[in-house]
């Protein structure tokens, strides 16, 4: 149950009602009215901006329209009281008796409670991590896969029908010089000696699987081969993406589809995606003025095949085709998104490190100029850099690697689920600095510790009460809830669907666990009062309906925990 978008509902029931009197117009559009907490709580449980909203296309003052609208709110069964604040703001605060149907309505979800059907089984692609095959996941790469595995799960908690890809740029320059690199190491591995790695090429030690592999499966036999490059370029690739897909599963990421960058090329489908934007008037041959402030060796002022992308919002228009003929990076990017559009896409969400930050307005524009403008949108998510410390001090690069400190490293060392909450318990768009000491202490400043240790709480007061047979005494009945702390869990139970759904329209999974911490804190404060106070704790020795309706108010806390911690990827921890 929803109960902010339950009396959005009585507010939107309101409005009508005044249109029907004929006292306020007719078409207004109510997109905009929402109802939610107000900023203080002294001001009631709900607040609507619905008089605001009405005021000016109503031609009324908004403390007028909000007069109007008190009256009928007033009847509601569920509001005790309704005030006007400020200029227009209407608050109402609910009746007691409303809270327990809250409460009742997340027991019986349980598993579910916080989900919606919101998304209306809308068809989402998430592209994430999509890094260059030619080596190990690092820790930029970490935050990038956990934010879009969340934002993935949160979508699909909320009815949309999500697709979660990853992009291999199988294709281009990168690849050639990975295979080089590992053509260098199948030298090793026949017993050359390789004092030094040539600058250009990757000098990490994870080739040294790839190149024994091919020494192992072809011997000696590429050293008088001339077309050794592409077998090369297959086999490294194949094992990148083997280690690459080892390092998701260690954060317990499983993408269903891994798709090709060459598919497009050999497919002859970057070809007809150009002629489908040239047929619209969309492609033409032109030049480009020189980048604005930058020297860039690989401008050439010379007539090339463009995209006309600026009268889409992006900065300038986009070459789709390099001076030898062959296709520009862009072109593979134009093709891969007709491609998503085809599937049947409306919605295409890119995790990207915040390098790719300039990749943002050309996606845009190929989706607008492909799909037709708002029939597909494009929103690109920017992950800031992580910055690894050891008890306040930098942590030096992998070894493994030679220029990074792997994802691999971090999750083996501290555990997939300490990772996962605290990539995600920062705001993709802000830096993060990941301390390998904080994030495993165990005290209220380590979030993920915290989180945990309120479920485990919970998970061990559930297990005495059924060795005890404590919960199959008495009835439930949510109306003995009555302290102020159980009132506080209270309300934010009730908020956990709104988050979730505010979560899922703003891409944003971080406001997750934000809440999640809010909520163990909720609940360590009421432990913590009822260590004083004995008539609070859970199991109460001879009052049966209390202690049976108690188990049931954590229950359904532990529901709110899991559920959210499931949203995030990470496993409730049941003892600690």
């Amino acid at each position: 149950m929803n109960l902010f978008a339950h009396f959005q509902g009585v507010v939107l029931t309101a409005v009508e009602a005044l249109v029907a009197q004929g006292k306020l117009p007719k078409a207004l559009d109510l997109s905009k009215l929402t109802a939610e907490p107000p900023r203080d709580a002294a001001h009631g449980d709900v607040s609507t901006n619905a008089a605001m909203v009405l005021a000016k296309p109503a031609g009324m003052n908004p403390r007028a329209v909000a007069e109007l609208l008190l009256p009928l709110l007033s009847q509601d069964a569920d509001i005790a009281s309704v005030t006007i604040a400020g200029p227009g703001f209407i608050n109402f605060k609910l009746k007691d008796a409303f809270w327990p149907r809250v409460l009742q309505a997340a027991f019986d979800q349980a598993e579910r409670f916080g989900s919606s059907t919101m998304g209306q089984n809308e068809k989402v692609n998430v592209e994430y991590v999509s890094a260059n095959p030619t080596g190990p996941l690092h820790v930029g790469h970490c935050r990038g896969a956990v934010f879009g595995d969340a934002l993935a799960a949160l979508l699909s908690f909320s009815g949309y029908n999500v697709t979660k890809e990853y992009y291999m740029n199988d294709a281009g320059g990168q690849v050639n010089v990975l295979a080089e690199s590992v053509y260098l190491r199948y030298r090793e591995a026949l017993g050359e000696t390789i004092t030094e790695i040539p600058a250009g090429l990757y000098p990490g030690d994870y080739l040294k699987p790839v190149g024994e592999a091919l020494a192992k499966e072809h011997g000696k036999a590429l050293l008088t081969r001339n077309d050794w490059l592409p077998i090369v370029r297959e086999k490294a690739i194949s094992m990148m993406m083997d280690m690459i897909r080892d390092d998701l599963a260690a954060l317990h990421i499983k993408q269903e589809v891994f798709f090709s960058e060459k598919s497009l090329q050999t497919s002859g489908a970057v070809a007809s995606a150009i002629a489908q934007l040239r047929k619209s008037g969309d492609v033409y041959e032109g030049r480009l003025p020189p980048p604005k402030g930058e020297v860039n060796e690989d401008w050439e002022d010379r007539e090339q095949t463009l995209f006309r992308s600026t009268p889409y919002g992006d900065d300038v228009d986009r070459a789709l085709l390099k001076s030898d003929g062959s296709y520009t990076y862009f072109a593979s990017d134009v093709a891969y998104s007709a491609n998503k559009i085809a599937r049947g896409f409306k919605q295409l969400i890119y995790v990207l490190g915040a390098d790719h930050g300039g990749y943002v307005k050309r996606l845009q524009a190929v989706a607008a100029a492909l799909g037709g403008k708002g029939a597909v949108s494009v929103d690109a998510k920017l992950c800031q850099l992580v910055k690894l410390y050891r008890n306040g001090e930098p942590v030096r690069m992998s070894k493994r690697a030679g220029e990074f400190v792997t994802l691999r490293e971090v999750v083996d060392e501290v555990g997939s689920d300490v990772v996962r909450f605290m990539m995600l318990y920062r705001k993709n768009e802000a830096p993060l600095d990941f301390d390998f000491a904080k994030v495993t202490e165990q005290s209220k400043d380590n979030p993920v510790f915290y989180v945990q240790y309120a479920h485990a709480r919970i998970c061990s007061v559930l297990r005495n009460a059924e060795a005890s047979e404590q919960d199959s005494k008495g009835q439930i009945d949510f109306n003995l809830l009555t302290d102020e702390a159980e009132k506080a869990l209270i309300l934010r139970i009730a908020a956990f669907p709104r988050v979730v759904e505010a979560a899922a329209l703003s891409h944003e999974p971080h406001r997750i666990s934000f809440y999640l911490y809010d909520l163990a804190s909720d609940f360590h404060s009421l432990w913590n009062k009822g260590k004083e106070l004995p008539q609070l704790r859970f199991i109460l020795q001879d009052q049966d309906n209390l202690t049976l309706t108690r188990l049931a108010f954590l229950r359904v806390i532990r529901y709110c925990l899991a559920n959210g911690l499931g949203i995030l990827g990470v496993e409730p921890a049941s003892e600690m």
